[in-house]
């Protein structure tokens, strides 16, 4: 006999929370937002309306469905099952945080604070949970991830965009090659690489972009099979070139890095905590990830 589904809801700790935690009473927490110049009332609204939308996101799971919380800061130690309906209750970055721990169960975005989120992830309000989840969460898109895969293993998976390079963004030196370009790589000295996707092109890389006068390859859609990818800030000198700075990655091709400094890391969707560790001589790949993000529309 199969499981009934189990509703997971992911969630974050507010901002006033983490006040009252640090200064230990309203009291003291709204005295120090005051001598910054901030009215406490204005984040504990925040929280009254992120808390408001948990209980009634709650109250709309079905009765024969079983259900479990998790907060971001777990999501590393939480086991997410397959039958799993993941519930994210919050903003569009808490869907990125929780998409490299899944394995294709859906994913429902609740935006607790409409207008102050941009709603391209959470692009539901709490009031659609009951009629949602009653569907069995209906159709879905399947947004494009992005992977590294370093030559010991190690994989990083990310919805908006992976980093490379060193871990204070200080200069970086690798080699830098392409899938057919005849194995041959270019050496540089740069703040880093960025690799991201449709979904990203809105975030870090779509401000690369920006900078660049938006000249390149167009922007891939989320779901598009397809990446980006910019070198920040190449230097050039008589060892180091700039020829290959910026880019696309079909689902077949790949960019590969091989780390010439002592230390650098890959991390995704812009959480540095999570990172890949990479040393001398360590050769990295990225490029589109088989596994696909499934957001309810």
């Amino acid at each position: 006999m199969s499981l009934a589904p189990r509703a997971v809801l992911v969630h974050r700790t507010t901002e006033y929370e983490e006040l009252v935690a640090r200064h230990g009473t309203h009291g003291q927490a709204a005295f120090f937002l005051s001598s910054r110049g901030r009215d406490i009332e204005e984040v504990a609204e925040r929280h009254r309306a992120t808390r408001h939308a948990l209980a009634r996101v709650t109250a709309a799971i079905p009765l024969t469905w079983r259900q479990s919380r998790v907060e971001r800061r777990d999501l590393d130690r939480f086991l997410f099952a397959p039958e799993d309906v993941v519930v994210v209750v919050g903003q569009d970055g808490l869907v990125a945080n929780v998409a490299k721990y899944l394995a294709g169960q859906p994913v429902v975005g609740i935006d607790t604070d409409p207008g102050r989120n941009p709603g391209v992830l959470v692009r539901h309000r709490p009031a659609d949970a009951e009629e949602l989840l009653a569907a069995g969460t209906g159709e879905v898109e399947e947004l494009t991830m992005v992977e590294a895969v370093a030559d010991d293993t190690q994989r990083l998976v990310a919805l908006n965009e992976i980093y490379l390079g060193a871990a204070g963004h200080q200069t970086a030196r690798y080699r830098l090659g392409l899938d057919g370009d005849g194995g041959v790589a270019e050496a540089q000295a740069s703040s880093g690489v960025l690799v991201g996707t449709g979904t990203g092109a809105t975030g870090w890389i779509g401000s690369v972009r920006q900078e660049r006068g938006g000249d390149g390859p167009r922007p891939p859609g989320p779901s598009e099979r397809r990446l980006l990818w910019f070198v920040r800030e190449a230097w050039p000198s008589p060892a180091t070139g700039t020829s290959l700075v910026a880019g696309e990655l079909t689902a077949d091709s790949r960019l590969t890095l091989t780390v010439e400094s002592e230390r650098l890391v890959a991390f995704g969707d812009g959480v540095e905590s999570d990172a890949v560790e990479l040393t001398w001589g360590q050769r990295v790949t990225v490029g589109v990830c088989g596994e696909r993000l499934r957001l309810v529309r």
